[in-house]
């Protein structure tokens, strides 16, 4: 059977300074009139049954969560006590699906992309179940570059490939992180790449199992959690064991050490919602190529992103290829070519002490 997991521990920084610690990236509106995190379930909920879907989050953020997914079950809001990166993340989610269910075919999926449509979408989660049930590959799945992105990590595919459903599947060659331009623009020529997308298929107990050959001290803890299941040491067993996992994507613990890895070409529209830089390809800009939400007066002002409220004006003059972001407690002004710094100014933040606009 089919389960969905949904990351949504991320605290959304190179959002920041809308998205905060308390009102992360997926919790807020950025591209319609739902939360992020509300337009996933939204997407997938038709076809997956709500008490098949899990939503795995930080334990300052899972009452935020609930309350926006009432028809996801209280139960499977999973609350990690600490921020621990994918592997942890994805282990523990397993962990506890393959608890209630040691057939369990998981597709994981974080909060904040933009998939349309979610037919398609669906169409691929259900070729990629059929794979991993009958090969017990870890599969993901490749977005195909319209554009020798560095904002990106990369997935080489090899030669060979098989049809199944209609999609095209290949065996991974190899995982490359956010490239130089350079490198980009090669890997875009050649044909043999795609966009990371961050979603993976794969059975509970294949996860487990690879998890317990490449990481086998996260393997040793989620073996503890999973014994704890039910019991009244569960939330204690988890902290503790939560404290001792190291910070580590999935992507670095398992997926570029697996052997059995293989890529689904994408067929559906992908956005990972990364930056402001987003709020460009999701929105239409105005007859002077700004992108403006909120209220905007200006004089010789062309291809800007401006962000405010309605209750407060934003001027320009002579201003361009600018991000301007406006809220009660902040201003940020960063050039579009810097969006990625975004997350340092963050970084200099917190070393500074002004934890409170975090």
């Amino acid at each position: 059977m089919l389960y969905a997991v949904i990351m949504a521990g991320g605290s959304g920084t190179r959002f920041w300074p809308w998205s905060r610690k308390k009102i992360p990236k997926q919790l807020l509106k950025i591209t319609g009139q739902d939360t992020m995190i509300k337009q996933t379930v939204d997407r997938i909920i038709g076809e997956i049954p709500s008490e098949n879907i899990y939503v795995v989050t930080t334990a300052c953020l899972a009452d935020s969560i609930k309350g926006e997914l009432s028809q996801i079950p209280a139960k499977n809001i999973i609350s990690e006590p600490f921020g621990r990166n994918t592997a942890a993340c994805i282990g523990l989610a397993a962990t506890i699906i393959f608890n209630r269910d040691a057939d369990a075919v998981m597709a994981v999926m974080t909060a904040d992309h933009i998939i349309e449509p979610p037919d398609l979408f669906f169409k691929a989660l259900q070729c990629a179940e059929k794979l991993a049930t009958e090969t017990n590959a870890l599969i993901t799945f490749g977005i195909k570059p319209n554009e020798p992105s560095v904002n990106y990590g990369y997935i080489q595919r090899s030669e060979d490939r098989i049809n199944l459903q209609d999609f095209q599947i290949y065996d991974v060659k190899c995982f490359t992180e956010k490239p130089d331009r350079a490198t980009a623009e090669g890997f875009v020529q050649s044909g043999e790449y795609y966009w990371n997308s961050g979603i993976f298929v794969w059975s509970a107990g294949t996860i487990l199992d690879n998890i317990n050959t490449l990481m086998p001290e996260l393997s040793q803890g989620l073996a503890r959690i999973g014994k704890s299941i039910g019991t009244p040491d569960e939330s204690n067993t988890i902290y503790n064991e939560y404290e001792k996992f190291d910070n580590i994507s999935i992507d670095y613990g398992v997926m570029e050490k697996a052997s059995n890895v293989k890529i689904i070409e994408a067929d559906f529209k992908w956005d990972d919602v990364g930056s402001w830089l987003a709020i460009e390809r999701l929105n239409k800009p105005d007859q002077n190529n700004n992108t403006i939400l909120g209220k905007h007066c200006g004089l010789d002002t062309q291809g800007n992103i401006i962000i405010g409220d309605k209750e407060h004006l934003i001027t320009t003059i002579n201003v361009a290829d600018m991000i301007i972001v406006n809220t009660k407690d902040v201003t940020m002004v960063c050039n579009k070519n810097n969006a990625e710094d975004i997350k340092k100014l963050t970084d200099l933040l917190k070393e500074r002490g002004y934890n409170c606009y975090l």
